[in-house]
């Protein structure tokens, strides 16, 4: 279907690609996995043909249509909504366009080629796009009233949606998606794993979000040493797999039998454990096959994130009673918020309105005042805020070791030395800690934000939307210390894995009143009562 032969990419010295085979399947969906700077996002530019290697190349079968996930969200701003989504195919809105045009100057001489046109155009069953079109923006949530809006009037959450449908709409014999969940609700993301899981043809995907990659890869595509290898399974299975060649790499005196009943062990483990038809069918293929040797342990670097409590909390947490904000806008965000957290929870703070969550960790943060209610603070308690806009924290041009060093508490902990430590377990060794923190990306800065968290050992976390700008490596130790935690956290996130696996108690805030239940998401989010009142209580004021 689709191949790539003998590429090699090189930017000055640095060599990203080194003469790289890879072979993309139909039928498959590949997950493109690899540290941050290793290529990822260059590499699907390579196989859409946006930019060209510095040598090999790409081979499409003749006669396949590819489709793309458009990065540029004002590149359709002139064109109505539905308009752009039939766009996506691009030889069925060409020939579309030529009897349209045939149409406006409509003679005897032309009324054959129109004929010949629309013979073709229903050979691509051009005559249901607009339906079909329809459909997919509502499955994706673009209500039927903004379908005829031109792009540039749209919200630019709603953009995102739009230019989703367009690189699905057709069914694209090969289909490029960098970051496709950006933006999308849990609703949406689970409506597009499904979508996926069932697709019959390529999928070529870079995601951070762990659940998605685990809900519709067959394979995962490992960009490492400038090669990339691919291996059958979703990212779970590869991450797991590599973590066990890790270890069993490092036991030298294991006998090759205890090490093969392992292997055998974890196969069996992950064999029994899979839910998408399409998965079941490679995995199976693929648990036939696995010997010891194929399973290779990874190069990447884990952040170690450790987060210890200077002080255990007693059993008050946070009561919160009868709390309101209003936006600056003058939207209601929540009103009648009432809540008392105990020891031990782990609550994940979800709204349909995201600027609902950051009020309330702004005003139980005392960032912000509320609109009326009050909250309290258990006297054991100490907190610690990630706020989803961290740009408060890095106006001043100080290096990192200065920047840290705010947040110390005694004369040890000024020391150079004790910095460093911090920074180093965020990947910041060497020469990396003395960069000013003016020039740091939004992944560096969040493994700052991190080592300022660690450093200030506090016994209740509150992070709003942690995941934010950090690679796969991060986000993966971030969830297990988090699991690990055994303060109290406040959580908010679209990473479904991260909440899944952290959260025992969901807290929903909407604009009348709050649900709160002790579930974890999966089953919060699969309760049928709880969909019903979900429904309601942001129906009211819709």
């Amino acid at each position: 279907m689709l191949s790539v032969s003998n590429l090699s990419v090189q930017f000055g010295k640095r060599v990203l690609f080194d003469e790289v085979n890879v072979t993309f399947a139909q039928g498959n969906c590949y997950g493109i996995i690899g540290a941050n700077g290793a290529g990822k996002s260059t590499f699907l530019k390579i196989l859409s043909g946006q930019i060209d290697p510095t040598s090999g190349h790409v081979h499409l079968e003749p006669g396949k249509r590819m489709s793309i996930l458009e990065q540029n969200h004002n590149a359709y701003d002139e064109f109505p909504v539905l308009e752009t989504v039939v766009m996506g195919n691009k030889p069925l809105a060409k020939i579309k366009k030529e009897i349209d045009a045939l149409y406006a100057d409509y003679t005897d001489e032309n009324a054959e080629k129109i004929g010949e046109l629309q013979v073709k155009f229903e050979e691509m069953n051009g005559w249901n796009a607009d339906s079909d079109a329809a459909a997919m923006l509502s499955n994706l949530g673009i209500t039927e009233d903004l379908h005829y809006t031109n792009m540039g009037d749209l919200d630019p959450k709603l953009k995102v949606r739009v230019l989703l449908a367009q690189a699905l709409f057709g069914s694209p014999d090969v289909l490029i998606m960098d970051e496709p969940t950006n933006d999308l609700d849990y609703d949406t993301i689970n409506w597009l794993e499904n979508f996926l899981a069932n697709y019959d043809n390529t999928v070529i995907v870079v995601s951070h979000d762990r659940h998605f990659l685990d809900a519709v890869c067959t394979t995962i595509a490992d960009i490492d040493f400038g090669k990339i290898n691919l291996f059958s399974g979703n990212y779970t299975f590869w991450y797991e797999s590599s973590q066990l060649a890790a270890r069993q790499r490092a036991q030298q005196n294991k006998k090759a039998e205890e090490k093969a009943k392992e292997l055998n062990e974890f196969i069996q483990r992950f064999s029994a454990n899979v839910a998408k038809s399409k998965q079941a069918t490679s995995r199976k293929k693929m648990l036939e096959k696995l010997k010891v040797e194929d399973i290779k342990p990874s190069s990447r670097r884990y952040p170690a994130i450790i987060f210890d409590r200077e002080r255990e909390a007693g059993d008050q947490i946070l009561n919160v009673e009868k709390l309101s904000a209003i936006s600056d806008d003058g939207d209601l965000l929540f009103k009648d918020v009432n809540i008392n957290l105990a020891k031990g929870d782990k609550v994940a703070i979800l709204s349909k309105d995201s600027r609902a969550t950051t009020a309330f960790y702004d005003i139980v943060a005392n960032k912000i005042k509320p609109e009326s209610g009050k909250f309290q603070w258990g006297v054991t308690t100490t907190q610690s805020y990630l706020p989803a806009d961290n740009s408060d924290f890095f106006q001043e041009d100080v290096n990192l070791v200065d920047w840290l060093r705010q947040w110390a508490k005694t004369e040890e902990e000024r020391e150079e030395v004790y910095i460093r430590g911090f920074l180093g377990k965020m990947l910041f060794s060497g020469e990396e800690a003395l960069k000013k923190c003016t020039v740091l990306s939004g992944g560096e800065k969040v493994r700052c934000m991190l080592s300022r968290m660690m450093m200030l050992r506090a016994n209740v976390l509150m992070l709003d939307e942690p995941t934010n700008h950090l690679d796969l490596e991060s986000i993966t130790a971030f969830n297990n210390s988090l699991k690990n935690f055994k303060g109290t956290i406040l959580l908010t996130t679209h990473d479904h894995e991260f909440v899944n696996t952290v959260a025992n108690r969901i807290i929903e805030l909407t604009p009348n009143g709050v649900i709160d239940r002790y579930l974890s998401f999966d089953e919060y989010m699969s309760d049928k009562s709880i969909k019903a009142q979900r429904e309601k209580m942001y129906a009211v004021t819709a």
